[in-house]
This record gives C-alpha cells, sequence and structure tokens, in this order.
C-alpha cells in the first residue's frame, strides 16, 4: 500500500474510533439535564436517575475527548498538502470549536462534577444543560468545516490556495447544517437506545424497578422523536446531494443510467434472460426522481454520464445506504413499540422487547459508522469536492514505512481505549443506581 491508501486508512480508523464515543455525548447530556431538573423541580426521586445517567456520561465524555485529539494531528502530519491548500478557511471552524463550544463544556463539566454539594439544584442542574448545549455546539462548528469540504463556498484561489472570502458563507453553508442536524440526531437515537438498553437489562432482573421504568420511558420517547427527526433529515440531505454531488447519489442508489422520471429498483432477482442480464423484479415507477428532487418527473444523473476517474467506490456506498436506512426504520418501529409497552405499562407482558432493546445498543453505533462512509467515501475522489483531489491533499515528504508505524500505534492505542470504555461503561451500567 502507498502512502495515500495508508494515510486513508488511517483517518478511517482514527475517525471512527473517535466516534465510537462522540455521538453518545451528544445525546446523554441532553437526557442527564432533563433527569436532573426533574430533581431540581422538586421530585428526588430522580436524583439517583440523573447520577447514574451522569457517571456514564462522564466516562465516555472523557475518553472521546482523548480519541479526538490525535485526528487533528493528521492534517499537519499525513495531509499537509490539504493543510497547506485550504488551512485558512479549514482551521478556522475548528478553532472557534477549540476555544469556545469546548472550552465552555470542559469548564462546565468541572463545574458539575465537584458541585454537588456547593451549588443550589437548579444552578447544578443548570450546569449540565451547558454542557449539552455545548457538546453539540462543538458537534457543529467541526461539521460546518466538513460541510465545506463537501460544498466549497466563500472563497476564491489565490496564490495557489484556496482564501476564504465570506466567512458567513461558511457559516450558513445549507450542507453543513445537513451534515450537523443529521449526525447530532444521530447521536441522540444512539443516547435513547443506550438509556433502553440498560434499562431494560435492569427492568428484567427486576433491580430498581420504579427508577429504570422512569429511564426508559425517558429513553423511549428520545429514541422515537430522534428516529423520526433522522429520518426527515436523512430525506433532505439525499435531495441535497442529488443536487451537488450527483455522483455521490448515483453511487448510493446504483443508478447506471441518466434518465428522467427515474423509477426505484427495490429487487433485481439474480436470474438470466436471454441476453445473460440480470432481471429487475420489482422497480416502483417516479420513485427515485420524487426522492431525488421532490419531483416524479425529474432527471437522474446517472454514473455512466460521469467521468469514472471523478466516480465513488459505488459498491461500498450503496450497501452501506441501504443498511443504513434498514436501520433507521428498525429505530423507529422499536423504539415506537418501547414507548408503548412504557405508556401501557406491559413490561412484564412483553418480556422478549426487552431483550431486544438490550441486544439492540450495538445497532444506531452501527448505523451511524454506516453513515459516515456513504458521506465520505462517496465524496471520493475528492478532498474538497470540485476543487482538490484526495490524491494532492497528501503529505509528500512522509513514508509508507512511517504510516505504518503510527497507523499501529494508533489502533494499539485506540483499542485499548475503547475496551476501557465499554468495560467502565458495562461495570458502572450493570451496578445500577445509588440511593
Amino acid at each position: 500500500m502507498d502512502t495515500l491508501a495508508l494515510s486513508r486508512l488511517q483517518f478511517a480508523v482514527t475517525a471512527m474510533f473517535h466516534f465510537l464515543f462522540v455521538p453518545l455525548t451528544l445525546g446523554l447530556g441532553w437526557l442527564t439535564a432533563w433527569f436532573e431538573t426533574r430533581y431540581a423541580l422538586g421530585d428526588d426521586a430522580y436524583l439517583p436517575i440523573a447520577r447514574f445517567w451522569g457517571k456514564l456520561f462522564l466516562i465516555n465524555f472523557a475518553l472521546g475527548v482523548v480519541t479526538g485529539l490525535t485526528m487533528e494531528f493528521q492534517f499537519g502530519m499525513n495531509w499537509a498538502e490539504y493543510s497547506r491548500y485550504v488551512g485558512d478557511i479549514f482551521g478556522a471552524p475548528l478553532a472557534i470549536e477549540a476555544l469556545a463550544a469546548f472550552f465552555l463544556e470542559s469548564v462546565f463539566i468541572g463545574v458539575w462534577i465537584f458541585g454537588w454539594e456547593r451549588l443550589s439544584k437548579k444552578a447544578h442542574a443548570a450546569c449540565m444543560w451547558v454542557v449539552a448545549f455545548a457538546t453539540n455546539m462543538s458537534a457543529l462548528w467541526i461539521l460546518l468545516a466538513n460541510g465545506w469540504m463537501q460544498r466549497p463556498v466563500g472563497y476564491i484561489l489565490r496564490n495557489g490556495r484556496a482564501e476564504m472570502v465570506d466567512f458567513g458563507a461558511l457559516l450558513t453553508n445549507p450542507y453543513g447544517w445537513l451534515e450537523f442536524f443529521h449526525t447530532v440526531f444521530g447521536g441522540w437515537v444512539i443516547a435513547g437506545f443506550f438509556v433502553l438498553g440498560v434499562s431494560a437489562w435492569h427492568l428484567l432482573r427486576k433491580n430498581q424497578e420504579d427508577m429504570f421504568k422512569k429511564s426508559f420511558g425517558a429513553g423511549a420517547v428520545f429514541a422515537l422523536a430522534s428516529s423520526l427527526l433522522v429520518a426527515g433529515v436523512g430525506d433532505m440531505s439525499g435531495v441535497n446531494a442529488a443536487k451537488n454531488q450527483p455522483a455521490k447519489f448515483a453511487a448510493m442508489e446504483s443508478v447506471w443510467e441518466t434518465r428522467t422520471a427515474a423509477p426505484m429498483t427495490l429487487l433485481t432477482v439474480p436470474r438470466l434472460n436471454g441476453e445473460g442480464n440480470a432481471v429487475e423484479a420489482l422497480r416502483i415507477p417516479y420513485l427515485l426522481s420524487l426522492l431525488a428532487f421532490h419531483d416524479p418527473q425529474a432527471e437522474v444523473k446517472g454514473l455512466n454520464d460521469i467521468a469514472a476517474q471523478d466516480r465513488p467506490p459505488v459498491l461500498p456506498v450503496f450497501l452501506s445506504f441501504r443498511a443504513m436506512v434498514g436501520l433507521g426504520m428498525l429505530f423507529i418501529l422499536l423504539s415506537g413499540l418501547a414507548v408503548l409497552v412504557w405508556y401501557k405499562d406491559w413490561f412484564a407482558r412483553y418480556p422478549r422487547l426487552l431483550q431486544v432493546l438490550v441486544f439492540a445498543i450495538p445497532l444506531p453505533y452501527l448505523a451511524i459508522q454506516l453513515g459516515w462512509l456513504v458521506t465520505e467515501l462517496g465524496r471520493q475522489p475528492w478532498a474538497v469536492y470540485g476543487l482538490l483531489r484526495t490524491a494532492d491533499a497528501v503529505s509528500k515528504t512522509v513514508t509508507p514505512g512511517q504510516v505504518w508505524l503510527s497507523l499501529g500505534g494508533f489502533v494499539v492505542f485506540y483499542s485499548a481505549l475503547g475496551l476501557v470504555d465499554f468495560w467502565l461503561l458495562a461495570k458502572y451500567a450493570r451496578k445500577g443506581m445509588e440511593g
């Protein structure tokens, strides 16, 4: 493998490891703030609930910070040409994230940890609301930066570099905002199913049933609302991709021929007709055009009309997109059933659903990783879409041996952190609530 392939692999490994921790933090902060607010407003039963989920939030937050630090170093190490070419633009939102949002959440998480006996109930609960808000704002600045890579705006090319001329265009870039909401809502789904699964585990064992029924209900409602929001934003993201990145959309749907009123193929039977071609068994007329542009007569561009060197890898993008959408539909079904069971107090009647929810905890993590595979692989071969190719963004002086060495170190380090995180989460999740 050459330096380019290894550098791409290393960034993928570190980004995917990092994103095992971040999404839970995005949603669990809001739920913890809600539980503590109920306590601050006079319901003492919510104190152990807030402490329990707050402890799990802290474990995940601490290890997520560590895994995020190494990612930015790679822009100078493995992607120096990228940093030279677009550093003036890409660096601005990352600097704001570090100096504003991350600083805010770090300060207030410290106040929350040490302020239980020093602050009033309402002031202490307010600290967690600030932490939850700042955590999501950190995601905003990072995703605005990534959105600029997907759809560069507000820049000029000068002296062989891209230079920012309109910071407001970056701030209002629709691609970045859609990525933000899609990612954040996905993180909320993870948090909802995490709370659901852990609560279900305890309810199956008759542990502190009154308290875990409360957290189960909150997790169920949060998961259902978030799953529906993900579906809504996902539809808008598909329209956005069809408009701004037709090659990505064509790969997502494996569209090869450009056509108007394009149907969606739901099932292809691997059977040969007289000409030796696969027979399409089930197609819904107009559906693909409708999904792509909200117009049943719209033209959908096929991959055959896109230069081969500008096409993303079709099979992994196509399969990842299908799996992600399928999981999203499953989340709506499971969280909807969980809301019904909680509302009717049917926990004893449907233990199988509780068992399924325990085993469903990893599924939203898988879905959000698949979503990022669609986003990033679908953008290839561009590091900045239409502006800078990935092959031109890699460092020129780094050798394959150096990347192999750092890649091996990252894998060992991140694997150890991942094991520690999952072990601590499992340990304290099984322990139950105190009080």
